[in-house]
């Protein structure tokens, strides 16, 4: 089961008014999918995805390619000409690629060097090790590997995170004894988080823990949150780094268009829960949302929200009235 999450979803430029919680938490079986990006040239999209990232090309047509590793999409591509970058905008911060150990992530750090891509940080977070980068167009990438749970590191029964410096030689040396010829991202590798700009940190981590369901983690410095299930540091990343009521990326900018989440398939909305989350969409102006549409999907699974959750409020109704919800 998925449900697409459009950015304007949590970018917290919503109305004023009491939140409606819902009366569920996610299944701690919760993942995340895939991430849609706009690109403004998908042939040298699709080449560095492949060459510098490592996916493989699931599916490709005139205007979009669907990419991933070993069958597992993670990412689709859909190209718009003239696409642009626009700055100090809500949006992607960078989307997360979890490699399954150390040794995979010194063998995606041995292949930027390789092919002189430009690392623009590196960071030990006690709880994993992580490299950031760009794409082409300037969409935020971290690939990153997790150190092992009974490693983390609590304080008062809260998680500590940090930003250290990255050992990169010890991550290099990790690969030693491996085969030199790199083969792209291995099976296991995953989406492990989003980290998105906001236009409020409040009202964004509102809506993923009160309305999807999502365990608060922490805050840091008052301008960035981190959210997740089953425990873990984070699923979603929020932050005002772009500026406290930044605007919506606007419809021909490149960026994100929406991400997905997987729901476990024991991932069951109560009656209650489900009405609830209905009454809370349409409270923030969402028109197209029926109760109807919150029904069984493939027998087997589970009930869930519609996949298609948004807060008109953050730009014109008249957008966001075009996308009609579906259940998947």
């Amino acid at each position: 089961m998925t449900m697409n999450l459009y950015p304007e979803d949590s970018f917290g430029n919503q109305e004023s008014g009491e939140t409606i919680p819902v009366r569920t938490k996610l299944h701690n079986g919760t993942s995340l999918g895939y991430v849609n990006l706009t690109v403004s040239d998908l042939n040298r999209s699709m080449e560095f995805y492949q060459r510098v990232i490592g996916f493989q090309v699931d599916e490709i047509s005139e205007e979009q390619a669907s990419l991933g590793v070993a069958g597992r999409r993670m990412l689709v591509l859909s190209e718009l000409p003239g696409a642009v970058k626009v700055p100090y905008r809500s949006g992607l911060y960078h989307f997360a690629i979890l490699t399954p150990s150390r040794r995979a992530l010194g063998g995606s750090l041995r292949n930027l060097i390789d092919t002189g891509t430009e690392i623009q940080g590196g960071a030990d977070h006690l709880v994993s090790e992580a490299l950031y980068l760009a794409d082409p167009d300037g969409n935020g990438i971290e690939i990153y590997r997790d150190r092992p749970k009974n490693e983390w590191q609590y304080e008062n029964g809260k998680l500590l995170m940090s930003t250290d410096p990255l050992d990169y030689q010890g991550i290099l040396a990790s690969t030693n004894g491996t085969n030199s010829t790199w083969l792209g991202l291995e099976k296991g590798t995953r989406l492990g988080h989003i980290h998105l700009h906001v236009a409020h940190l409040d009202q964004a981590a509102d809506f993923y823990e009160q309305v999807l369901g999502f365990d608060f983690v922490m805050e840091y410095m008052d301008s960035a949150a981190f959210l997740s299930t089953g425990g873990y540091h984070h699923h979603v990343g929020i932050n005002t780094w772009n500026g406290v009521g930044a605007a919506a990326n606007p419809p021909d900018a490149v960026g994100l268009r929406y991400f997905t989440i997987n729901l476990a398939t024991s991932c069951a909305l109560s009656p209650d829960a489900k009405h609830v989350a209905y009454t809370e969409l349409r409270r923030r102006r969402w028109r197209d949302v029926s109760l109807d549409e919150m029904t069984e999907s493939k027998e087997g699974e589970s009930d869930f929200i519609p996949d298609s959750l948004a807060d008109p409020s953050i730009g014109p109704e008249s957008n966001m009235t075009q996308r009609s919800p579906t259940v998947k």
